[in-house]
């Protein structure tokens, strides 16, 4: 079971910490409940003694709220976040679309560059993608290939920039990332870090009947990363808004 935690307000009587399941568009969480404290010692102990709950109770990962204070003694414990990773390189293609449109760069006539370490089905689906939706589409990769721009051709018509050099990458509006890449200065208008979790998200948002079974709080890209993984939430429900 995923771990999920959440603050309350200070209340006489109330317990600390308090450990309860929770349904959250079906699927279960087993929720934390800690009581918020103005003292920083007082706080991190709470954390602490629910972090302890949890593993006790067999979770290893949790959906934290937004801008959590505490993450280094849950991570002593053994929890970690819910990954964004998978959701990150699901929305890739529509992340690019909203950054590009955010700062007012061409959409269907611009130049995306995509370079990832190797060709998995995450690069391809996100590269397949961009092709039917942009003009010039570059990729870089060490090895490979070449199967896929053939197959991009076969099937939709559409071509694809293989081995482009630094500048051209360097040159494109939007910069795609699998991996890291050290020698590029990254300065294109709209740059993904698909490997980076601190890249701050885009507003993704859910249909409105879907919106009202999430609470308020939680970490959004965390708390859809896990719903979307267990197949509570469609990758084709989840909607980007706002700037990249």
């Amino acid at each position: 079971m995923v771990g999920y935690l959440t603050w309350a307000e200070p209340q006489k009587g109330k317990k600390s910490v308090r450990l309860e399941e929770q349904r959250i568009l079906r699927m279960r969480f087993l929720q934390a409940e800690i009581v918020k404290s103005p003292h920083g010692a007082i706080l991190s102990r709470r954390v602490l003694a629910a972090g302890k709950k949890l593993r006790k109770r067999g979770v290893t990962q949790v959906v934290l709220p937004e801008d959590f204070p505490c993450w280094e003694q849950l991570e002593k414990l053994g929890l970690r976040a819910v990954s964004t990773l998978a959701l990150r390189r699901a929305i890739a293609a529509d992340w690019v679309r909203e950054g590009l449109a955010a700062k007012s760069q061409p959409v269907a006539g611009a130049r995306v560059a995509v370079s990832a370490a190797s060709l998995t089905g995450e690069a391809v689906r996100t590269v397949t993608e961009l092709c039917l939706r942009h003009r010039y589409v570059l990729l870089d990769l060490p090895y490979g290939g070449e199967e896929l721009c053939r197959q991009l051709r076969r099937e939709y018509g559409v071509s694809l920039l293989l081995g482009p050099s630094k500048d051209q990458l360097e040159g494109a509006e939007a910069l795609v990332l699998f991996d890291s890449r050290t020698d590029l200065a990254m300065k294109n208008p709209v740059t993904l870090r698909l490997y980076d979790e601190t890249q701050p998200l885009p507003v993704l948002t859910l249909p409105p009947e879907l919106e009202e079974g999430l609470p308020q709080g939680a970490n959004r890209g965390q708390l859809l990363a896990v719903l979307r993984e267990a197949g509570a939430v469609k990758r084709e429900q989840i909607a980007l808004r706002g700037k990249a």
